[in-house]
């Protein structure tokens, strides 16, 4: 296959997604690819938080200010994917105090609002905070779903300027003539064909995998060190405010509500593996003594799953923590490098993501002489039904809406009615002629809730047989590696009551459909 584009995007994560949307609307055709599939990356395994900027306000005041910028803008320009939930920072005993007495200045310093409250009053809003608060300040913080928004960005390029995106499209070389890329070389993952994609320009927003794709161009301008992140998703949400803890950034101290779960989390470890993330029981043990410190009841809540995320930095914070590292991005225009069409765009945070995107259309349409500018801070970003499904707790209400007898629920825990399924399948953006169901999953709630897609998972495949999408043993495939993603987030948290959920699924998958003994279709990568 060949494909003829003005811009190839490289990664679809949020900043991928990004770019596309504003060279959409400055009327740029663009092809975008990703080696797996939207927010893969990073852009998927985060808390979901919209920082207010006040994480940083002690060590990165630049990238403080930043998330202030950008966080109100993302909050006019697309509110259907945010939760204005505010947050809170609170010190524990034994906490620095300097520190905390320190904070308002810090973020006044950063022209962000920051109230004082007592104890008291931070413990009536939010009931399950420690009585062993010693101080406390409410924020802006907010929560965003990444997910909602790639899809949407996507779907409003496509409506813009008829802009294409290609999953499961690996980019594995590119052909240069007279310091001019001409052509990449793709393989789809799935099938193993050749692609070769012609444009005028092209971007990589490769996230963690940025450094390499550059050094195919032969570029060796950009250095990245690579932070690994886990966190933990609880069975209920727990707290209406992102809570976070009063003092420099560490593990386990920030607490984001997200729909009806809340994420703790994060740490960070070194890695050079980018190929085999997953969280580790340290790493678990570790956020939830960390985390009951502020909320003793995170010590015993039931958790549904960890995952972990790859932050890509820019700079070394040395041997030890790299959260001293900077939280800001980087624009290489490549051209000392002697290539002149070629850009990589890395670093930043979700909250970033669109002042990256910008930045990055900017350098783009100046070298294709457009001289449109950037509307992203303007155009509400318009919503589109096949995108609505991610949205935590929306499910039910839809499904309610319909008063259709007809539309069976497929998946009890997100109440995820087969019209969903049949939605995402025939036109949300990425969608394919035989999409997987970890693609579906990506593109609704489906295997969110406590079972983890046990039940769902096999419901949704057999909806999908009935309707002849699925026809081969392939269907059975998908089923197996949706349990297998699934298990992964699982197995670090498998105590309590999430131990007998999983020893359920495997009886079913495993005793019973015998998902463990098929082999892998011919071509399958």
């Amino acid at each position: 296959m060949h494909i003829e584009t003005e811009v190839l995007i490289i990664g679809g994560g949020v900043t991928g997604t990004g770019v596309m949307r504003d060279l959409a609307l400055r009327g740029i055709n663009c092809c975008l690819i990703d080696r797996a599939d939207l927010c893969s990356g990073a852009s998927g395994g985060n808390h979901g938080l919209l920082h207010s900027g006040c994480r940083y306000v002690s060590n990165d005041l630049h990238s403080a200010m930043e998330c202030r910028k950008e966080s109100a803008i993302l909050k006019t320009i697309v509110p259907q994917c945010i939760e204005d939930t505010g947050g809170l920072f609170v010190a524990v005993k034994g906490d620095d105090l300097l520190f905390a007495e320190k904070f308002p200045e810090y973020c006044e310093t950063a022209s962000i609002l920051c109230e004082s409250l007592t104890p008291r009053q931070a413990r009536e809003l939010e009931p399950l905070l420690s009585k062993d608060i010693i101080q406390a300040f409410r924020v802006p913080d907010a929560t965003i779903d990444p997910f909602r928004l790639a899809l949407l960005n996507v779907a409003d390029a496509g409506r813009n300027s008829d802009s294409s995106y290609y999953p499961h499209t690996e980019l594995l070389n590119f052909s240069l003539e007279k310091g001019t890329i001409t052509t990449a070389v793709c393989r789809d993952n799935k099938t193993g064909k050749k692609t070769t994609i012609h444009a005028k320009q092209f971007i990589n927003a490769g996230g963690a995998w940025a450094m390499e794709i550059a050094c195919l161009a032969g570029c060796e301008d950009v250095s990245l060190l690579y932070s690994k992140g886990s966190l933990l998703i609880s069975h209920d949400r727990l707290t209406n405010h992102v809570i976070n803890r009063l003092r420099p950034p560490g593990d386990g101290d920030i607490l984001v509500p997200g729909g009806t779960v809340s994420v703790l989390g994060t740490t960070s470890v070194r890695t050079d593996n980018l190929n085999d993330i997953r969280p580790t029981v340290p790493e678990i043990d570790k956020n939830v003594l960390e985390g009951a410190a502020m909320i003793p009841a995170l010590a015993t809540t039931r958790y549904i799953r960890a995952f972990s995320g790859v932050r890509p930095l820019l700079q070394s914070g040395g041997s030890g923590d790299d959260r001293e590292a900077t939280r800001g991005f980087a624009l290489f225009d490549h051209e000392g490098q002697n290539i002149s069409n070629f850009c990589t765009i890395t670093g930043g945070k979700l909250t970033t993501y669109r002042l990256m995107a910008e930045k990055t259309a900017d350098l783009v349409a100046r070298r294709l002489n457009n001289s449109t500018p950037c509307r992203t801070h303007l155009n509400l970003l318009v919503d589109d039904e096949s995108c609505r499904w991610t949205e935590p707790g929306a499910s039910p209400k839809y499904w309610y809406q319909s008063n259709d007898p007809d539309n069976m629920i497929l998946c009890e825990c997100e109440m995820v009615p087969q019209s969903a399924i049949d939605e995402i399948i025939s036109g949300a953006p990425g969608y394919e002629k035989e999409m997987t169901l970890e693609a579906i999953a990506l593109r609704s709630r489906a295997g969110k809730g406590p079972c983890q897609g046990s039940f769902c998972g096999i419901r949704i495949a057999s909806h999908l047989y009935d309707r002849d999408f699925y026809t081969d043993q392939t269907g059975l495939t998908h089923m197996r590696n949706f349990f297998d993603e699934r298990f992964k987030g699982t197995r670090t948290i498998t105590w309590g009551a999430q131990a007998a959920q999983m020893e359920l699924a495997e009886a079913m998958h495993c005793g019973l459909l015998g998902l463990d003994m098929i082999d892998e279709p011919s071509g399958e990568k």
